[in-house]
């Protein structure tokens, strides 16, 4: 039983050590994975997500860096590939500026909307002296 369980453990660990050979390479497969948006998740990028397509995407990243492509280039493939949605961060350009503007533009609805509101409210004005007696005798 002892035999096994450290056969598990040195297969395990070798699986490790020869799953990073290259450290600088799983760092920049990384560092783009941060910079591409999930797919399927679409709230995550595909190095914070376990969708299969994620999965995916990161062994691609990975295949595309071994052989020698710059960071841009794998960018600009998957730009291609699945358009400015695919990017974390879109550019900032003319099918994007509701994205990047909208936020802006809801807040400052918001503000006005806010002020007009508070604005309009009037104190309450005083009672007059009749309203008063009025008040008195409903309250007797």
């Amino acid at each position: 039983m002892a035999r096994l369980l450290s056969l598990l453990l040195l297969v395990g660990f070798s699986l490790q050590v020869m799953g990073q050979e290259n450290p600088n390479l799983e760092r920049r497969v990384t560092s783009l994975a941060h910079e591409l948006r999930c797919l399927v998740c679409q709230n995550q990028t595909i190095a914070d997500s376990n969708a299969p397509l994620a999965q995916d995407l990161r062994n691609q990243i990975r295949e595309q860096l071994k052989a020698g492509k710059s960071e841009r280039d794998v960018i600009d493939f998957m730009v291609a590939r699945y358009g400015d949605f695919v990017l974390y961060r879109p550019p900032f350009k003319a099918a994007t500026v509701a994205l990047w503007a909208g936020p802006f533009v809801l807040l400052a609805l918001g503000a006005w909307l806010l002020f007009r509101r508070v604005r309009k409210k009037a104190p309450p004005s005083e009672l007059t002296e009749a309203e008063r007696r009025r008040a008195a005798q409903l309250l007797e």
